[in-house]
């Protein structure tokens, strides 16, 4: 017979789900990939009207009302990255978030990252 102690994390009052469990066996987002530092931002208010949606989803969309780096999404609710890729990927399906990813800037000189690359070996 199980206890209800085996159930329940030892810092909060509920049971533990699994992260497989809030992603459906989902292990990568669909879509475009999301970068770690991507800022995410909540669309409107159609999440209040918008049904099915997990108490997780719900929790992203709350923290989303002014943009937040998937990073920092990840840390608020404390999920795996993975996890909070998925449920963010989930969200821009629907078009409750808008995920911006960061803009990359390509090195012109190569001196640069011969010098990055040789103080990192000297690391």
């Amino acid at each position: 017979m199980e206890s209800s102690q085996e159930n329940r994390s030892p810092d909060r009052d509920g049971p533990i789900v699994r992260p497989y469990a809030l992603t459906a066996g989902r292990t990568r987002p669909s879509g475009s990939s999301i970068d770690l530092v991507a800022s995410v931002l909540a669309v409107g208010d159609a999440a209040e009207a918008e049904p099915g949606l997990e108490p997780e989803h719900r929790q992203v969309l709350r923290l989303c009302r002014t943009p937040m780096s998937v990073a920092d999404l990840a840390s608020g609710i404390d999920l795996p990255l993975g996890v909070v890729r998925v449920l963010i990927a989930d969200l821009r399906d629907r078009g409750l978030v808008e995920v911006h990813q960061p803009a990359s800037a390509p090195v012109r000189d190569l001196r640069i990252l011969q010098e990055v690359a040789d103080a990192l070996r000297r690391l």
